[in-house]
């Protein structure tokens, strides 16, 4: 979300002090629907490759406890002594997981796979598209402002709101303060929509 805020509103503002409203709506959409693109196929391919990583390591575990079984018992039981179990302990555990489901102990205990944090692409990909659009629409709105300054300040003011919202809803997710990561968040919005009026401006100024 807190990139679609600042990469729809950087490019509506960029757009605005190049004096192009004629393109500004077009802009914000097109804004808006590119970075969503780009946020669920980059979302897509990145889980999609970490199942792939857990599919190879799933194999590989298959063919270890298939060639060494006694060798993967003993290191099964190594991490139950690492994590506090006595040895006597930790090998009548590492016993009753080698014969209950060998490839589920060593998948969960040795990989730290488990069935519920399995990464799931289409999931993430649709997630991010959602947020990023949901982000956008927010300094997108700035554009029916009726006059060329009410519609940069607009934009502006409706980033800003959103960037608060965002800033206060991630700190409290993260169980942090609040204060010091919604600043950051308006900051680097802030900039972020500086310079593309930067360079917005410098467009207008030479013509482009």
């Amino acid at each position: 979300a807190n990139d679609g805020l600042v990469s729809t509103a950087s490019l509506m503002i960029g757009v605005a002090a190049a004096g192009k409203t004629d393109f500004l709506v077009t802009a914000g959409l097109a804004g808006i629907s590119a970075g969503a693109m780009s946020m669920a196929v980059g979302e897509y391919v990145s889980v999609r490759s970490q199942n792939d990583i857990e599919e190879s390591d799933r194999l590989l575990e298959i063919q270890h406890l298939a060639i060494d079984p006694d060798g993967e018992l003993q290191e099964l039981k190594q991490i139950y002594v690492d994590r506090g179990l006595t040895p006597e302990l930790a090998e009548q555990v590492a016993n009753a997981m080698h014969e209950n489901d060998a490839l589920t102990a060593h998948l969960r205990d040795e990989l730290g796979q488990h069935p519920h944090t399995k990464a799931r692409p289409i999931q993430a990909a649709i997630a991010s598209a959602a947020s990023f659009t949901l982000g956008g629409v927010i300094p997108f709105l700035g554009a029916f402002a009726p006059t060329l300054g009410a519609k940069a300040w607009s934009i502006v003011g409706f980033t800003l709101v959103g960037l608060l919202f965002t800033g206060i809803l991630s700190a409290r997710t993260a169980g942090s303060k609040v204060l010091k990561p919604t600043i950051r968040v308006m900051l680097g919005g802030c900039a972020g929509m500086a310079i593309t009026a930067g360079i917005g401006q410098l467009a207008h100024i030479s013509g482009i």
